[in-house]
């Protein structure tokens, strides 16, 4: 990774030919292609000014029809076998009043693990070392409560650090993390278990502003507009098709099929290939696996080895969690296992699905069960803070229960989520749990 080119790039780089070029070589690279002599040739044209569009778009072809090596360690298909898979329905064994807590403290995991990794979001800047610096000047490491704003900082504190940090929030921020949630479940209410990729694309279209994407699903978008339907949308110049974006949908799928980690898989596989292959839509079937799997599991640890079921055995994504989790079963220090993730996966984009899948997963094996160290160690660790910070709360939020949320994560929310997808901007957090709840 070059972190000089990709920052120049944040933040607008779904548009730039430059950066179309650049990552696709990255996104090639990392997948075992054989375009390792492209880079002289992609680093000068991703850094020319003004970009020549002609010139990237023709090596981006190039790079598009290089194979893959054939003695690449891994074996990982473009998409997953579970997209097309259907797997039933069964009666799970918890009880109704339960149920429906621990589906809202899964919500309410998630609106609070966003929300703390809000004003740290950007990889690029933000590293453990500066985070646990920021926050040992500011009184406040290891967290206990949400990002105090220490201003000036630093570095530059996320633009939504006004709604975001201690004492600030007024209802759970907006954020796409959460919005995917909201639509997913939306998704399920009005086309059921059965929907398709198109389902998902022209729900996007009809409740999801454009400017509110990122990176994959912005691509993703950009094709829905031009005309491609899945799953080209997904593969169509759309470099950030292994990103972490198809992760951060699947939640509202193991909402949905508690003690069920494999028809959760499915429905997030199906959901995801709108958007991503390969490790990007194994990291959305794991995360929708653990989620099902959080319902029925004793803990951590017992949910994360059903969802590593899921995965294919030889794929990047797998390997990498069977290291988490081996680290934790070595008895390392949280810091050691973190060193390993970054030391392995440091060459990834900060908002790719392998590294950040691995901060999930350190997060609620040393979190040991306590909430708000579960989210606290999930945040402290850097990368895309927020996207992590949600996921491990949802977890985190399921395996106790609404009930079992200290109350000074939740009390600032008042009920109350503020989302982008039309129809949904200040519902009821409750409300959005007893919706999940019937369409168990």
């Amino acid at each position: 990774m070059d972190p000089t080119i990709e920052a120049v790039f944040y933040g607008r780089h779904e548009a730039d030919p430059r950066a179309l070029l650049y990552f696709e070589w990255r996104q090639r690279l990392e997948s075992g292609h054989l375009v390792g002599g492209f880079e002289s040739a992609v680093r000068a044209l991703a850094t020319a000014d003004p970009a020549d569009a002609a010139a990237c778009s023709a090596l981006v072809e190039e790079i598009e029809s290089a194979p893959r090596d054939p003695e690449w360690g891994f074996d990982e298909a473009e998409s997953a076998d579970f997209a097309t898979s259907d797997f039933a329905a069964h009666a799970i064994s918890v009880p109704d009043d339960e149920l429906l807590d621990r589906i809202h403290g899964g919500w309410l995991g998630r609106c609070v693990g966003c929300t703390l990794g809000k004003p740290l979001e950007n990889g690029f800047v933000w590293t453990r070392e500066h985070i646990r610096t920021y926050l040992e000047d500011a009184g406040a490491y290891p967290l206990t409560g949400y990002v105090p704003a220490v201003l000036p900082p630093p570095f530059p504190l996320n633009p939504t650090w006004p709604v975001s940090a201690r004492g600030r929030i007024d209802g759970a921020p907006r954020d796409d993390d959460i919005d995917y949630t909201v639509l997913g479940l939306h998704l399920l209410e009005s086309r059921g278990p059965n929907f398709v990729p198109d389902d998902v694309a022209d729900l996007w279209l009809e409740r999801l502003p454009f400017l509110q994407t990122y990176t994959a699903e912005r691509v993703a978008y950009r094709n829905l507009v031009d005309g491609l339907r899945p799953p080209a949308t997904a593969t169509v110049r759309n470099p950030y098709r292994e990103w972490i974006g198809a992760m951060i949908r699947a939640d509202i799928f193991g909402y949905v099929n508690p003690g069920n980690p494999q028809r959760a898989a499915a429905l997030a596989a199906r959901e995801a290939s709108v958007s991503h292959t390969g490790n990007g839509i194994y990291a959305a079937i794991w995360a929708a696996a653990l989620i099902a799997a959080a319902f029925t599991a004793p803990g951590a640890p017992a949910a994360l080895a059903d969802a590593h079921a899921v995965l294919p055995p030889r794929s990047r994504l797998a390997v990498a969690l069977a290291e988490v989790r081996a680290d934790h079963e070595h008895a390392l220090s949280w810091e050691q296992a973190m060193h390993n993730i970054e030391t392995k996966h440091g060459g990834y984009n900060w908002v790719h699905a392998i590294p950040n899948a691995c901060r999930v997963a350190a997060g609620l094996l040393w979190g040991a069960g306590d909430f708000t160290r579960t989210i606290a160690l999930t945040v402290q660790s850097g990368a895309d803070t927020d996207s992590n910070g949600a996921t491990a709360g949802s977890v985190a939020g399921i395996l106790l229960g609404a009930r079992g949320i200290p109350d000074h994560w939740t009390d600032p929310f008042q009920d109350t989520l503020h989302s982008a997808v039309m129809g949904y901007d200040g519902v009821r957090i409750s409300d959005l749990a007893r919706r999940t709840r019937i369409l168990v």
